[in-house]
């Protein structure tokens, strides 16, 4: 089980990473941030823990968006993910894992970067639309 999160700024703009050479899958793609649960952590501890590790920051609002079963095939993989959105302020976003991430970005929903990640699209499916009804 993994948490998924897709931090906003508040403002209509998401927080996207390009996939570096070191990353688990799909270097080059840009994707959203996600970590495991640690044993007896809640689901809301792990994003703010996985956002300290990924983006060096802490989030401002954390809002659950729902569950996906994920299923991939290349490479085969099968997993849920719980996913959230994240208010964070941009000012105080960097990259904090160089080995997994090249390079960040803020992007509205109709001018992303390419190429995405597989999973993105049927994560970002989930917010809402505008995005202004997230805290």
């Amino acid at each position: 089980m993994s948490c998924v999160f897709v931090c906003h700024d508040g403002s209509g703009r998401l927080l996207l990473a390009r996939r570096g050479a070191g990353a688990r899958d799909e270097p080059g793609t840009w994707d959203t941030g996600a970590g495991a649960l640690e044993f007896g952590e809640t689901f809301e501890a792990a994003v703010a823990r996985e956002l300290h590790e990924e983006y060096a920051t802490a989030p401002l609002a954390i809002s659950l968006l729902g569950v996906r079963n994920v299923l991939r095939e290349d490479p085969p993989s099968h997993w849920v993910a719980v996913v959230f959105a994240v208010r964070v302020d941009p000012a105080t976003v960097t990259i904090g894992e160089p080995h997994k991430f090249d390079r960040i970005g803020w992007y509205t929903r109709d001018a992303l970067p390419t190429p995405l990640h597989s999973q993105l699209a049927p994560t970002l499916d989930m917010l809402p639309d505008p995005l202004d009804r997230l805290p």
